[in-house]
């Protein structure tokens, strides 16, 4: 099995040290790092791809929050932190899982646990970190149906939540995976795994209806590159 590959971010030395004992007694998770900030964190991400964070929440001058946003690929989560309410936020944003210190040892457990079965999990398509209005969303690429452009920002469809994140359609375009979306006219993508049904429009163009009952239009350029795209799925 492959190992899974954790990066401890804590501003706090005791901490790190708390969870690099923790973890020392799960032989398929192998630490490749820690770091005591978010810039040395975000440099760390980048050269070590991790695919989980131990991420402490409350960080002298950018939080875990913070960190994650700017982040164009969010590995898994678990949010460590010392206090209730930064917890219950943690737990709002739907992270994989979070930790009070000092951490437990039936806790650590369990969210090792999660990680695991998200890592082997079918949806692990990567997520992304969006603040939308003072509130925080994790959310999981697998989950996103619709993604449609408003002026300067991007419109995100997943459930029946949708957030605003300040990107372009074009600039979004260049991170998704190319074999879940595809770009059906110059302002919308759609996930494939949400399409329940293509048929013919107007003219060449096709129409798309997902499982949310919405229909869509496909540019006619794009209806052709659709069909071709598709039959290689």
């Amino acid at each position: 099995m492959k190992k899974i590959r954790a990066l401890i971010i804590d501003d706090e030395r005791a901490a790190r040290n708390e969870i690099k004992r923790l973890l020392a007694n799960y032989p398929n998770f192998e630490l490749v790092g820690e770091a005591s900030n978010a810039d040395e964190a975000s440099e760390k991400i980048i050269s070590l791809k991790p695919d989980l964070l131990f991420l402490d929440i409350q960080m002298p001058e950018r939080s875990g929050f913070d960190l994650l946003e700017s982040l164009e690929h969010v590995p898994l989560v678990i949010f460590t932190t010392a206090y209730d309410q930064y917890a219950v936020k943690a737990f709002e944003v739907s992270a994989l899982d979070y930790l009070l210190k000092p951490i437990r040892q039936e806790r650590f457990e369990k969210a090792l646990a999660q990680v695991r079965q998200r890592v082997n999990s079918p949806d692990a398509a990567g997520q992304i970190f969006v603040k939308d209005r003072q509130q925080y969303h994790l959310i999981q690429w697998s989950s996103v149906h619709l993604i449609e452009s408003m002026d300067n920002y991007a419109r995100i469809f997943y459930g029946e939540k949708n957030v605003f994140l300040k990107s372009s359609l074009n600039q979004l375009e260049g991170r998704l995976d190319g074999e879940l979306f595809f770009r059906i006219n110059r302002a919308q993508i759609v996930n494939r795994k949400h399409i329940r049904e293509v048929g013919k429009n107007t003219g060449n163009r096709l129409k798309i209806t997902l499982h949310t009952g919405t229909e869509l239009e496909v540019s006619e350029r794009q209806s052709v590159k659709f069909k071709l795209w598709a039959a290689d799925k």
